[in-house]
């Protein structure tokens, strides 16, 4: 073998199992050595090679830090990720005073060394994907801007490598770790989120710890989310009327003496589950219900459509959820001999459904391997072990009659169990300082007092000189912590506070129920009936005719778009419902011909629909699309509604208006060539 360059030798993708002997020679003329994609245990003998400023050993299988590293004084990249690291000797970074970049992800470190910190030239740190409980010794690098710390084990972090002065940090990332001080949510802000919290403990310190479960209610239309979530809430059973069960989702909280619930009742149909991925977070716990009375031993529609499609794609949005599965209408069964008979059922189908996807990731991993050009596939590998290392946890199907009260008290019992059994995987134990808590509990009684508009949306400033009357804090301590707080409120679902979107950062939702309702008006499943229902003075309002009300109904049976002035009225004739006479808020929420509202703007912010045109109806004689051509120039003449409309993939249910115009949908139009991993999430494609 021979340097392809007197700087650079390219070595991979070579399968050596040993360094070769041309590498470990004395006599050395190349500075940078890639070594990636081998299969290497160990690296004896590298020590030699004293110039090397550049080293890739990523993707072998390396089990130790090799000692003889620290010989490589010159060494300024080191890619040691994507091995079998278990530990690194100490004494080696002391040496390695000009490393400035490391990537250690992908592996399985327990410990860092305590003088890592004496590695003083570092810049770059990545850490993710380890099994690091500790991050201390990393406490002193005086010149690190980015650290990566996702996917670990780590419950604290240590408060002096936040603290301004010594901080040249300026990128932080460390979700998917069991984190308490400062919690996850606080962490997702950023470096700055994270100083002012540890300032904010120090001037607030705060022994009290706070418990939060986030509880989701996922399952098919009817099969009595609703009527559990409420029964949970009030400790017996309730009854959920038909015309009362959740269009969208609805959002209530249970306090009990150990735990803080926010329940999220999410409804059943499949146009409001394309819309789930707003709102459904990690470290959740799952309740899946189940209708035991419809579901059928003998059908496997029956568990592909009550289980298998809710667990395939909880494990595709939260692959590492625990999923509590309930079985209800217990009591429309024939006897407690078919209830036990169908929950053995469906727990056996679920062991064979979780082993059947390892074995089919494992297969899949197997073949990009085994490829001619396995580097081509070297991502897909990568998230393919992603996958397998997570575990979607089902518990055994607890079976319910949501008419006794003994089986309700059973389900809340079951729950605090399983939460303190599971409490790594659900529990969000948080320390946080007073002045979280403060404005928390202040903007309850703000509430409460109702001194919030009943719809719950303020501006930014009002709130924060309502709030005022409310905490011990000085004004200008309020507004410099303000935004802190009001981040970490909103990514733990007490608030909603887009402050990403630039037309609403200055809008803060205390109630997002209230959204959530105006969101139902568009997102639900009878949509249609809805648009049909339009009345001849809501028309008025808006300027339109009847006519237009049959070519709105048309444009979204046949081609999934809702005109914008269709939403509007939708959302004004719900708003009018919920809220006395305010003008100005019905114009900001609903928008008008001239600007969007905030429903539109949140609406095409998430994706769930997409702006476009309404124009004439489909040519087949119109001319082939030939880009930079001008004579497609005439389409934008084409008659269209000047005020614009929105096209909803949820919708767009079938192709029949292609088949009447060209009296067949060819498939060969058009071809598009993307690799997907096996699991694909329900309505990918329609978005």
């Amino acid at each position: 073998m021979a340097a392809t360059s007197w700087e650079v030798w390219d070595l991979s993708g070579q399968k050596l199992k040993y360094l070769p002997q041309d590498l470990l020679a004395p006599v050395t003329l190349y500075t940078s050595v890639d070594l990636q994609r081998n299969k290497l245990k160990r690296v004896t003998g590298i020590s030699k090679n004293t110039n090397i400023t550049e080293l890739n050993l990523s993707r072998n299988k390396i089990i130790e830090f090799s000692q003889e590293i620290c010989n490589l004084k010159n060494l300024q990249t080191l890619y040691m990720n994507h091995n079998n690291v278990r530990s690194i000797p100490e004494g080696i970074f002391p040496h390695l005073r000009n490393l400035k970049f490391l990537k250690l992800s992908t592996n399985r470190l327990a410990r860092l060394p305590s003088d890592i910190n004496q590695c003083t030239s570092l810049t770059y740190l990545d850490l993710s994907k380890n099994c690091l409980q500790n991050i201390e010794p990393l406490v002193g690098l005086p010149k690190l801007r980015e650290l990566l710390v996702e996917k670990n084990q780590l419950t604290e972090l240590p408060s002096q490598l936040f603290q301004k002065g010594s901080c040249e940090l300026t990128k932080f990332k460390a979700m998917c770790n069991p984190l308490r001080c400062p919690p996850e949510e606080v962490c997702a802000g950023g470096v700055m989120d994270i100083q002012s919290y540890f300032l904010q403990m120090e001037e607030n310190p705060n022994a009290h710890t706070t418990w939060t479960v986030k509880a989701m209610f996922l399952g098919s239309s009817m099969a009595g989310k609703s009527t559990l979530c409420h029964s949970l809430r009030e400790g017996k059973p309730v009854a959920v009327a038909m015309k009362d069960r959740t269009e969208g989702i609805d959002i209530t909280r249970l306090y009990t003496h150990e735990v803080r619930f926010l329940l999220w009742d999410f409804a059943g149909q499949e146009e409001y589950y394309l819309t789930h991925h707003i709102f459904i977070t990690p470290r959740a716990l799952v309740i899946l219900t189940v209708n035991l009375a419809s579901y059928s031993t003998v059908d496997p529609e029956s568990f592909k459509d009550q289980i298998w499609f809710w667990l395939n794609n909880i494990q595709l949005r939260v692959p590492n959820a625990v999923v509590m599965l309930v079985g209800t209408h217990c009591d429309q069964c024939r006897d407690l001999e078919e209830v036990m008979e169908k929950k053995k059922d469906i727990d056996e189908k679920i062991n064979i459904m979780l082993v059947n996807r390892k074995m089919v990731l494992k297969y899949q991993k197997k073949n990009l391997e085994e490829n001619t050009d396995p580097f081509l596939y070297m991502d897909q590998v990568d998230e393919i072990d992603s996958l397998l290392e997570y575990s979607l946890k089902v518990l055994d199907l607890l079976t319910l009659d949501c008419t006794k009260t003994q089986d309700i008290v059973r389900f809340r019992s079951h729950i605090l169990k399983c939460i303190q059994s599971e409490s790594a995987f659900l529990c969000s134990e948080t320390i946080l300082p007073q002045s979280y808590e403060e404005v928390e509990q202040a903007i309850q009684n703000l509430v409460t007092l109702e001194q919030i508009p009943q719809h719950g949306i303020i501006l930014l400033e009002e709130l924060c000189d309502l709030i005022m009357n409310h905490v011990t804090q000085s004004r200008e301590h309020l507004h410099s912590i303000l935004q802190f707080l009001l981040r970490y409120l909103h990514r733990i679902g007490v608030i909603i506070w887009y402050e990403d979107i630039d037309v609403l950062s200055d809008h803060v939702f205390i109630k997002p129920s209230f959204l959530i309702s105006m969101f139902k008006t568009i997102v639900r499943h009878d949509l249609v009936q809805q648009l049909e229902r339009i009345s001849r003075d809501l028309l008025m309002q808006e300027g339109a005719l009847m006519k237009q009300r049959f070519i709105w109904v048309e444009d979204l049976r046949c081609r999934g778009t809702l005109h914008n002035a269709a939403l509007r009225i939708l959302v004004r004739r719900e708003l009018e419902k919920l809220v006395i006479d305010d003008d100005d808020l019905v114009r900001e929420v609903v928008g008008n011909k001239k600007e969007e509202g905030i429903i539109l703007t949140l609406l095409q912010h998430f994706e769930v629909c997409l702006p476009t045109l309404v124009r004439s109806p489909m040519n087949p004689q119109a001319p082939d699309f030939i880009p930079g051509e001008n004579h497609w120039e005439s389409v934008r003449e084409s008659k269209r509604d000047p005020d614009g409309a929105c096209l909803f993939p949820i919708y767009l249910k079938d192709d029949l208006i292609v088949c009447q115009k060209w009296g067949e949908n060819k498939q060969d139009d058009v071809r598009v060539h993307v690799y997907v991993l096996p699991e694909v999430p329900h309505g990918f494609f329609h978005r």
